[in-house]
């Protein structure tokens, strides 16, 4: 939803934006395009990986460009470091990049046989190979549901324990085999448009990077840093995420600290679904700091 962002975030020469989830550097080369001269991006990433792809897209923008390898739960710490004060606007996307989804050995995607990892900042110490063999059943169902919303999660999670008393579960493949192995026959194509791992992943990367723990909070702190009338836009993948920008916005709006600049979601167009499969979830939407 490139052009979403452009025209929401009011970008003039001279802005300091930031850019929470930087990944390869897309959205922030379109920025950067249009907040020179004069104008500085502050781009924040998990992932050194897709940092240094960034670094090398942006490379003609050194200049005018912070890359920062670190937390958006961290944005005002980060900020202070860089002696900023106030920003003129910020972009969440929080989707799993490409780049991230087609590297099998960072064990995102079921599609690919690779190492159950699933972490986005490799310094972390927890794995997705971890939890899965070390968390009880009760605890892998818990995850399942309260991340995933995986309607099977007893199922799963029973017969995950159950396997791995044979041997660990350290691939994707064999995660992924499991789950299908624990759905009934007789829902697993009626039920799922998806395929019947897509929860199961889902909820084990949440869990791994914590991301719905550090959401609302970035959120709100993005919103104190924000000069007034200047926005802060969220592209959200699920409706996890959704559901906390929507409450984190509502709040804000009713202690009269923004105005909701999207009444509803905006969801991108039939031409952009076709060009971009992956964004056929995402949802944006947009406030305003009073």
């Amino acid at each position: 939803m490139l052009n979403e962002v452009i025209n929401y975030l009011n970008l003039s020469p001279g802005k300091i934006i930031v850019d929470a989830t930087m990944g390869t550097g897309g959205h922030s080369k379109a920025i950067l395009e249009r907040i020179l001269p004069g104008g500085r991006l502050i781009g924040i990433d998990r992932d050194e990986e897709s940092l240094a792809v960034a670094r090398q897209r942006l490379r003609e923008f050194s200049d005018s460009c912070e890359f920062v390898h670190g937390n958006f739960i961290d944005i005002d710490t980060i900020l202070k470091n860089l002696n900023i004060k106030k920003i003129d606007g910020i972009l969440f996307d929080l989707g799993i990049s490409s780049f991230q989804l087609e590297d099998p050995h960072r064990g995102f995607s079921f599609q690919y046989e690779g190492p159950l990892d699933m972490r986005l900042d490799k310094n972390s110490y927890i794995s997705a190979y971890d939890l899965i063999n070390n968390l009880n059943e009760e605890e892998i169902s818990t995850m399942l549901w309260n991340f995933g919303q995986e309607r099977w999660h007893n199922r799963i999670a029973h017969l995950l324990v159950k396997e791995r008393e044979r041997q660990p579960i350290a691939t994707t493949l064999q995660l992924a085999n499991i789950v299908v192995k624990s759905i009934p026959a007789r829902f697993s194509r009626r039920y799922y448009r998806i395929h019947p791992a897509t929860r199961t992943f889902q909820a084990v990367r949440i869990a791994v990077n914590r991301e719905l723990e550090t959401l609302e909070i970035a959120i709100n702190k993005a919103i104190a840093i924000l000069e007034k009338r200047t926005r802060i836009c969220v592209i959200s993948f699920h409706s996890l995420e959704d559901r906390i920008v929507k409450m984190s916005f509502r709040r804000a709006s009713l202690e009269g600290i923004i105005n909701i600049v999207t009444s509803k979601p905006q969801t991108p167009s039939q031409s952009e679904i076709e060009t971009n499969p992956s964004s056929r979830s995402s949802k944006f939407r947009v406030a305003e700091r009073l």
